[in-house]
């Protein structure tokens, strides 16, 4: 299974921006146990926006709570990110991340990273 995301850009603080995660295989982005966004901003560490994990939900990272919305399309066989109200603040590489924990064979897979940044 590869990963693909698209979507990432120069952005002002307010806009909005939805980023994709193309999963290959299809029936993957249904099927997958959980699916995620994370991002790492410029000299820190990767941190969660987003899992949605199948049964249990969806989590969100405090920073982003109320802006941002993670949804699987079945039909697309693409894992979304929409994105609003952007602040500087959430300027970084967003990676897509796939994996089973142990209940499919899928075992912890990223994508390339997409870079989101928002500027005046």
């Amino acid at each position: 299974v590869q990963l693909v995301e698209t979507g990432g850009g120069l952005v002002q603080p307010g806009e909005s921006l939805r980023l994709s995660c193309a999963v290959s295989q299809p029936g993957n982005v249904i099927r997958i146990y959980a699916m995620g966004w994370f991002r790492q901003p410029p000299g820190k560490q990767r941190e969660l926006v987003a899992v949605h994990t199948n049964g249990r939900g969806t989590e969100y990272g405090d920073s982003v709570k109320g802006r941002v919305t993670i949804s699987r399309d079945g039909s697309a066989n693409t894992l979304y990110l929409q994105m609003n109200n952007l602040k500087p603040e959430d300027t970084a590489v967003y990676y897509c991340n796939a994996d089973d924990h142990g209940m499919g064979p899928i075992d912890d897979i990223w994508g390339q990273g997409t870079q989101v940044t928002v500027s005046s």
